[in-house]
Protein backbone atom coordinates (compact mmCIF):
# COMPACT_ATOMS: atom_id res chain seq x y z
CA UNK A 1 0.00 0.00 0.00
CA UNK A 2 2.82 2.43 0.85
CA UNK A 3 4.55 1.76 -2.49
CA UNK A 4 1.28 2.33 -4.36
CA UNK A 5 0.68 5.60 -2.52
CA UNK A 6 4.20 6.85 -3.27
CA UNK A 7 3.78 5.91 -6.94
CA UNK A 8 0.46 7.75 -7.04
CA UNK A 9 1.96 10.89 -5.51
CA UNK A 10 4.88 10.81 -7.94
CA UNK A 11 2.41 10.57 -10.82
CA UNK A 12 0.45 13.54 -9.50
CA UNK A 13 3.63 15.60 -9.07
CA UNK A 14 4.69 14.75 -12.62
CA UNK A 15 1.32 15.77 -14.07
CA UNK A 16 1.36 19.02 -12.12
CA UNK A 17 4.91 19.75 -13.30
CA UNK A 18 4.05 19.37 -16.97
CA UNK A 19 0.84 21.34 -16.58
CA UNK A 20 -1.71 18.60 -17.17
CA UNK A 21 -3.30 19.37 -13.83
CA UNK A 22 -2.99 22.12 -11.28
CA UNK A 23 -4.91 20.46 -8.48
CA UNK A 24 -6.10 17.01 -7.54
CA UNK A 25 -9.85 16.78 -7.20
CA UNK A 26 -10.72 15.85 -3.61
CA UNK A 27 -7.16 14.70 -2.93
CA UNK A 28 -6.29 14.84 0.77
CA UNK A 29 -9.78 16.18 1.46
CA UNK A 30 -12.19 14.50 3.89
CA UNK A 31 -14.32 11.81 2.40
CA UNK A 32 -17.19 11.51 4.85
CA UNK A 33 -20.11 9.19 5.41
CA UNK A 34 -23.33 11.16 5.23
CA UNK A 35 -25.52 11.15 8.34
CA UNK A 36 -29.26 11.27 7.64
CA UNK A 37 -31.60 12.26 10.45
CA UNK A 38 -30.67 9.99 13.36
CA UNK A 39 -28.51 7.49 11.47
CA UNK A 40 -25.03 7.27 9.97
CA UNK A 41 -25.50 6.08 6.40
CA UNK A 42 -23.15 4.29 4.01
CA UNK A 43 -23.29 7.17 1.53
CA UNK A 44 -19.90 8.71 0.68
CA UNK A 45 -19.51 12.43 0.05
CA UNK A 46 -16.66 14.13 -1.79
CA UNK A 47 -15.43 17.73 -1.65
CA UNK A 48 -15.19 19.75 -4.86
CA UNK A 49 -14.98 23.55 -5.14
CA UNK A 50 -15.65 23.86 -1.41
CA UNK A 51 -18.99 22.03 -1.77
CA UNK A 52 -20.03 18.50 -0.84
CA UNK A 53 -21.06 16.20 -3.68
CA UNK A 54 -22.80 12.85 -3.40
CA UNK A 55 -23.92 10.11 -5.77
CA UNK A 56 -27.46 10.93 -6.84
CA UNK A 57 -28.41 7.25 -6.78
CA UNK A 58 -27.07 6.73 -3.27
CA UNK A 59 -28.67 9.92 -2.00
CA UNK A 60 -32.04 9.00 -3.54
CA UNK A 61 -32.02 5.63 -1.80
CA UNK A 62 -31.04 7.22 1.51
CA UNK A 63 -33.81 9.83 1.27
CA UNK A 64 -36.29 7.17 0.11
CA UNK A 65 -37.18 8.96 -3.11
CA UNK A 66 -37.57 7.31 -6.52
CA UNK A 67 -34.94 7.75 -9.23
CA UNK A 68 -35.39 6.99 -12.94
CA UNK A 69 -33.55 7.78 -16.16
CA UNK A 70 -30.03 7.55 -17.57
CA UNK A 71 -26.67 8.81 -16.39
CA UNK A 72 -27.18 12.07 -18.31
CA UNK A 73 -30.90 12.69 -17.64
CA UNK A 74 -32.15 11.60 -14.22
CA UNK A 75 -35.44 12.29 -12.45
CA UNK A 76 -35.93 11.94 -8.71
CA UNK A 77 -39.45 11.98 -7.29
CA UNK A 78 -40.56 12.48 -3.69
CA UNK A 79 -43.81 13.21 -1.92
CA UNK A 80 -43.38 16.97 -2.34
CA UNK A 81 -42.35 17.08 -6.01
CA UNK A 82 -39.78 15.98 -8.56
CA UNK A 83 -36.54 17.21 -10.08
CA UNK A 84 -35.00 16.28 -13.43
CA UNK A 85 -31.25 16.75 -13.74
CA UNK A 86 -29.68 17.25 -17.17
CA UNK A 87 -26.02 16.43 -16.57
CA UNK A 88 -24.74 17.55 -19.97
CA UNK A 89 -26.42 20.95 -19.68
CA UNK A 90 -25.59 21.37 -15.97
CA UNK A 91 -29.16 22.38 -15.14
CA UNK A 92 -32.16 20.94 -13.34
CA UNK A 93 -35.90 21.42 -13.89
CA UNK A 94 -38.14 21.28 -10.83
CA UNK A 95 -41.79 20.24 -10.64
CA UNK A 96 -42.83 23.89 -10.27
CA UNK A 97 -41.31 24.58 -13.68
CA UNK A 98 -38.27 26.49 -12.41
CA UNK A 99 -34.84 25.91 -13.94
CA UNK A 100 -31.71 26.14 -11.80
CA UNK A 101 -28.01 25.64 -12.32
CA UNK A 102 -26.93 22.14 -11.23
CA UNK A 103 -23.21 21.51 -11.42
CA UNK A 104 -22.53 17.78 -11.61
CA UNK A 105 -19.78 15.39 -12.65
CA UNK A 106 -19.30 11.68 -13.15
CA UNK A 107 -17.17 9.73 -10.71
CA UNK A 108 -16.63 5.96 -10.74
CA UNK A 109 -19.68 5.47 -12.98
CA UNK A 110 -21.99 7.56 -10.81
CA UNK A 111 -23.44 11.03 -11.28
CA UNK A 112 -22.26 13.26 -8.44
CA UNK A 113 -24.55 16.17 -7.55
CA UNK A 114 -24.31 19.00 -4.97
CA UNK A 115 -25.72 17.71 -1.70
CA UNK A 116 -27.16 21.02 -0.53
CA UNK A 117 -29.05 21.75 -3.76
CA UNK A 118 -30.76 18.35 -3.99
CA UNK A 119 -31.43 17.58 -0.35
CA UNK A 120 -32.90 21.02 0.41
CA UNK A 121 -35.43 20.63 -2.41
CA UNK A 122 -36.77 17.52 -0.69
CA UNK A 123 -37.13 19.19 2.68
CA UNK A 124 -33.75 18.55 4.31
CA UNK A 125 -31.50 21.02 6.10
CA UNK A 126 -27.76 20.44 6.08
CA UNK A 127 -25.24 20.90 8.87
CA UNK A 128 -21.49 20.36 8.83
CA UNK A 129 -19.18 20.36 11.84
CA UNK A 130 -15.67 19.69 10.63
CA UNK A 131 -14.23 19.28 14.11
CA UNK A 132 -16.69 16.46 14.76
CA UNK A 133 -16.49 14.92 11.26
CA UNK A 134 -20.25 15.42 11.09
CA UNK A 135 -22.02 16.04 7.79
CA UNK A 136 -25.75 15.62 8.31
CA UNK A 137 -29.04 16.24 6.53
CA UNK A 138 -32.21 16.49 8.60
CA UNK A 139 -35.93 16.77 7.92
CA UNK A 140 -39.01 16.85 10.17
CA UNK A 141 -38.43 13.24 11.29
CA UNK A 142 -35.19 14.08 13.15
CA UNK A 143 -35.19 13.65 16.94
CA UNK A 144 -31.52 14.15 17.92
CA UNK A 145 -29.78 17.51 17.99
CA UNK A 146 -26.31 17.67 16.44
CA UNK A 147 -24.75 17.61 19.91
CA UNK A 148 -26.80 14.54 20.92
CA UNK A 149 -25.94 12.88 17.62
CA UNK A 150 -22.21 13.44 18.16
CA UNK A 151 -22.43 11.98 21.65
CA UNK A 152 -24.34 8.91 20.50
CA UNK A 153 -22.18 8.15 17.45
CA UNK A 154 -18.79 9.45 18.61
CA UNK A 155 -16.95 6.25 17.69
CA UNK A 156 -18.47 6.11 14.20
CA UNK A 157 -17.75 9.78 13.56
CA UNK A 158 -14.10 9.44 14.54
CA UNK A 159 -13.70 6.69 11.97
CA UNK A 160 -15.47 8.55 9.18
CA UNK A 161 -12.63 10.77 7.93
CA UNK A 162 -10.54 8.84 5.42
CA UNK A 163 -7.80 10.56 3.44
CA UNK A 164 -8.01 9.04 -0.02
CA UNK A 165 -6.35 9.98 -3.28
CA UNK A 166 -8.76 10.28 -6.17
CA UNK A 167 -8.26 10.37 -9.89
CA UNK A 168 -6.66 13.61 -11.08
CA UNK A 169 -8.73 15.51 -13.63
CA UNK A 170 -7.63 17.91 -16.31
CA UNK A 171 -7.31 21.43 -14.98
CA UNK A 172 -9.50 24.22 -16.33
CA UNK A 173 -6.70 26.62 -15.51
CA UNK A 174 -7.28 29.80 -13.59
CA UNK A 175 -10.87 30.93 -13.11
CA UNK A 176 -12.32 34.43 -13.01
CA UNK A 177 -15.90 35.47 -12.28
CA UNK A 178 -17.25 38.43 -14.23
CA UNK A 179 -20.26 40.00 -12.52
CA UNK A 180 -22.50 42.81 -13.78
CA UNK A 181 -24.70 44.89 -11.47
CA UNK A 182 -27.69 47.21 -12.03
CA UNK A 183 -29.07 45.69 -15.23
CA UNK A 184 -30.73 44.94 -17.41
CA UNK A 185 -30.42 48.12 -19.47
CA UNK A 186 -30.53 49.19 -23.09
CA UNK A 187 -26.87 48.11 -23.21
CA UNK A 188 -27.39 44.51 -22.04
CA UNK A 189 -27.78 43.13 -25.56
CA UNK A 190 -24.45 44.61 -26.62
CA UNK A 191 -22.75 43.25 -23.48
CA UNK A 192 -24.13 39.80 -24.32
CA UNK A 193 -22.79 40.16 -27.87
CA UNK A 194 -19.29 40.84 -26.50
CA UNK A 195 -19.48 37.88 -24.12
CA UNK A 196 -20.69 35.60 -26.92
CA UNK A 197 -17.96 36.78 -29.28
CA UNK A 198 -15.27 36.05 -26.67
CA UNK A 199 -16.85 32.81 -25.39
CA UNK A 200 -17.09 34.20 -21.86
CA UNK A 201 -19.74 33.61 -19.20
CA UNK A 202 -20.84 36.11 -16.57
CA UNK A 203 -23.26 36.48 -13.66
CA UNK A 204 -25.77 39.32 -13.77
CA UNK A 205 -27.18 40.78 -10.54
CA UNK A 206 -30.37 42.42 -11.75
CA UNK A 207 -32.59 45.18 -10.35
CA UNK A 208 -36.26 44.26 -10.32
CA UNK A 209 -37.51 47.53 -11.79
CA UNK A 210 -35.13 47.08 -14.72
CA UNK A 211 -36.19 43.45 -15.10
CA UNK A 212 -39.74 44.71 -15.64
CA UNK A 213 -38.53 47.28 -18.17
CA UNK A 214 -36.29 44.98 -20.25
CA UNK A 215 -37.79 41.47 -20.08
CA UNK A 216 -36.35 40.38 -23.42
CA UNK A 217 -32.82 41.14 -22.17
CA UNK A 218 -33.47 39.02 -19.08
CA UNK A 219 -34.73 36.15 -21.20
CA UNK A 220 -31.75 36.34 -23.53
CA UNK A 221 -29.29 36.46 -20.62
CA UNK A 222 -30.75 33.23 -19.24
CA UNK A 223 -31.07 31.48 -22.60
CA UNK A 224 -27.40 32.11 -23.44
CA UNK A 225 -26.28 30.39 -20.26
CA UNK A 226 -25.30 33.31 -18.07
CA UNK A 227 -25.98 33.39 -14.34
CA UNK A 228 -28.88 35.33 -12.85
CA UNK A 229 -28.70 37.00 -9.45
CA UNK A 230 -30.78 39.46 -7.44
CA UNK A 231 -29.92 43.10 -6.68
CA UNK A 232 -33.19 44.25 -5.12
CA UNK A 233 -35.81 46.59 -6.53
CA UNK A 234 -34.97 50.20 -5.72
CA UNK A 235 -31.19 50.37 -5.19
CA UNK A 236 -32.00 53.18 -2.74
CA UNK A 237 -30.06 52.80 0.49
CA UNK A 238 -32.71 54.27 2.81
CA UNK A 239 -35.42 52.08 1.30
CA UNK A 240 -33.56 48.78 0.94
CA UNK A 241 -31.89 48.96 4.37
CA UNK A 242 -34.94 50.40 6.14
CA UNK A 243 -35.40 47.04 7.87
CA UNK A 244 -34.54 43.36 7.35
CA UNK A 245 -38.13 42.80 6.22
CA UNK A 246 -37.81 45.57 3.62
CA UNK A 247 -34.60 44.08 2.22
CA UNK A 248 -36.13 40.61 2.12
CA UNK A 249 -39.23 41.91 0.36
CA UNK A 250 -37.13 43.56 -2.36
CA UNK A 251 -35.17 40.37 -3.05
CA UNK A 252 -38.30 38.20 -3.03
CA UNK A 253 -40.05 40.53 -5.48
CA UNK A 254 -36.98 40.68 -7.72
CA UNK A 255 -36.91 36.88 -7.77
CA UNK A 256 -40.59 36.70 -8.70
CA UNK A 257 -40.06 39.07 -11.63
CA UNK A 258 -37.16 37.02 -13.01
CA UNK A 259 -38.95 33.71 -12.48
CA UNK A 260 -42.01 34.93 -14.37
CA UNK A 261 -39.85 35.78 -17.39
CA UNK A 262 -37.33 32.92 -17.38
CA UNK A 263 -38.69 30.17 -15.14
CA UNK A 264 -35.50 30.48 -13.07
CA UNK A 265 -35.65 31.31 -9.34
CA UNK A 266 -32.29 32.94 -8.53
CA UNK A 267 -30.77 32.35 -5.11
CA UNK A 268 -27.67 34.51 -5.52
CA UNK A 269 -27.99 37.98 -4.02
CA UNK A 270 -25.82 41.08 -4.05
CA UNK A 271 -26.98 43.95 -1.90
CA UNK A 272 -26.87 47.60 -3.04
CA UNK A 273 -23.42 49.17 -2.43
CA UNK A 274 -22.08 45.83 -1.16
CA UNK A 275 -22.88 44.05 2.07
CA UNK A 276 -20.69 46.17 4.37
CA UNK A 277 -21.47 48.06 6.48
CA UNK A 278 -25.25 48.02 6.12
CA UNK A 279 -26.11 44.31 5.72
CA UNK A 280 -25.57 43.41 9.36
CA UNK A 281 -26.24 40.09 11.07
CA UNK A 282 -29.91 40.97 11.65
CA UNK A 283 -30.37 41.45 7.92
CA UNK A 284 -28.38 38.33 7.06
CA UNK A 285 -30.35 36.18 9.50
CA UNK A 286 -33.55 37.33 7.82
CA UNK A 287 -32.25 36.65 4.33
CA UNK A 288 -29.78 33.78 4.37
CA UNK A 289 -31.72 31.22 6.39
CA UNK A 290 -34.00 30.38 3.47
CA UNK A 291 -31.49 29.61 0.77
CA UNK A 292 -30.33 33.00 -0.48
CA UNK A 293 -26.54 33.15 -0.96
CA UNK A 294 -24.73 36.48 -0.41
CA UNK A 295 -21.93 37.46 -2.83
CA UNK A 296 -19.74 40.55 -2.89
CA UNK A 297 -16.57 41.06 -4.98
CA UNK A 298 -12.81 41.37 -4.56
CA UNK A 299 -12.06 43.40 -7.71
CA UNK A 300 -13.85 46.74 -8.07
CA UNK A 301 -13.50 47.99 -11.64
CA UNK A 302 -14.55 51.49 -10.52
CA UNK A 303 -16.46 51.78 -13.79
CA UNK A 304 -19.19 53.51 -11.80
CA UNK A 305 -16.66 56.24 -11.01
CA UNK A 306 -14.52 56.49 -14.14
CA UNK A 307 -17.45 56.13 -16.57
CA UNK A 308 -15.96 56.85 -20.01
CA UNK A 309 -12.31 56.70 -18.89
CA UNK A 310 -11.63 53.25 -20.33
CA UNK A 311 -7.91 53.36 -19.55
CA UNK A 312 -8.51 53.92 -15.84
CA UNK A 313 -11.12 51.15 -15.70
CA UNK A 314 -8.81 48.70 -17.48
CA UNK A 315 -5.79 49.51 -15.30
CA UNK A 316 -7.87 49.30 -12.13
CA UNK A 317 -9.12 45.82 -13.01
CA UNK A 318 -5.80 44.38 -14.16
CA UNK A 319 -3.82 45.79 -11.22
CA UNK A 320 -6.23 44.20 -8.73
CA UNK A 321 -6.24 40.89 -10.63
CA UNK A 322 -2.42 40.83 -10.56
CA UNK A 323 -2.47 41.38 -6.79
CA UNK A 324 -4.95 38.56 -6.26
CA UNK A 325 -2.91 36.32 -8.54
CA UNK A 326 0.07 36.70 -6.21
CA UNK A 327 -2.20 35.81 -3.29
CA UNK A 328 -3.57 32.79 -5.25
CA UNK A 329 -7.09 34.20 -4.88
CA UNK A 330 -9.78 33.81 -7.54
CA UNK A 331 -10.92 37.21 -8.90
CA UNK A 332 -14.57 38.20 -8.61
CA UNK A 333 -14.86 41.33 -10.72
CA UNK A 334 -17.53 43.98 -10.15
CA UNK A 335 -18.67 45.63 -13.38
CA UNK A 336 -21.84 47.49 -14.25
CA UNK A 337 -24.34 47.03 -17.04
CA UNK A 338 -23.68 50.39 -18.70
CA UNK A 339 -22.46 51.69 -22.07
CA UNK A 340 -19.13 52.95 -20.69
CA UNK A 341 -18.19 49.46 -19.50
CA UNK A 342 -19.11 48.05 -22.88
CA UNK A 343 -16.21 49.94 -24.47
CA UNK A 344 -13.51 48.44 -22.25
CA UNK A 345 -14.96 44.95 -21.72
CA UNK A 346 -13.33 43.32 -24.81
CA UNK A 347 -9.89 44.54 -23.74
CA UNK A 348 -10.39 43.22 -20.19
CA UNK A 349 -11.53 39.81 -21.42
CA UNK A 350 -8.68 39.45 -23.91
CA UNK A 351 -6.08 40.38 -21.30
CA UNK A 352 -7.52 37.92 -18.79
CA UNK A 353 -7.45 35.19 -21.44
CA UNK A 354 -3.79 35.91 -22.14
CA UNK A 355 -3.12 35.47 -18.43
CA UNK A 356 -4.72 32.00 -18.64
CA UNK A 357 -8.11 32.70 -17.11
CA UNK A 358 -11.38 31.03 -18.04
CA UNK A 359 -14.72 32.64 -17.30
CA UNK A 360 -17.08 30.70 -15.05
CA UNK A 361 -20.51 31.25 -13.49
CA UNK A 362 -21.16 31.75 -9.80
CA UNK A 363 -23.55 28.99 -8.74
CA UNK A 364 -25.74 28.60 -5.63
CA UNK A 365 -23.87 25.50 -4.42
CA UNK A 366 -20.54 27.36 -4.19
CA UNK A 367 -19.32 28.72 -0.87
CA UNK A 368 -20.30 32.42 -0.90
CA UNK A 369 -17.63 35.11 -0.90
CA UNK A 370 -18.70 38.24 0.97
CA UNK A 371 -17.26 40.86 3.28
CA UNK A 372 -18.78 39.25 6.39
CA UNK A 373 -17.34 35.80 5.63
CA UNK A 374 -20.88 34.49 6.07
CA UNK A 375 -20.91 31.15 4.25
CA UNK A 376 -24.58 30.35 4.71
Amino acid sequence: MQIKRISYLLLVMLLMTIGVINTVEASNMPKLKLSINDKVSSVDTLMKNNSFYVSLRDLSEAMNVKMTGTLTVLTITGTNGWMTIYADDQVAIKSDGSKVSMLSFKHEGKLMVPLREVSSYFGYNISYQSQENLLRIKDSKVTLSDAEFVTKFSAELKAMTVVVPTIPVASKGKVVYLTFDDGPTATTGQLLNVLMEHHAKATFFMIGNNVQKYPSAVKRTASEGHGLGLHGITHVKDKFYKSPAAARAEMDTDKQYIKKITGVSPRLIRTPYGSKPYFTKTFRDKMLGDGYRLWDWNVDSMDWKYKGDSTSIYNTVMNQVSRLEKEKTTPIILLHDQKETLKVLPQIIESLKKKGYSFELISPDMTPVNYWNDTR
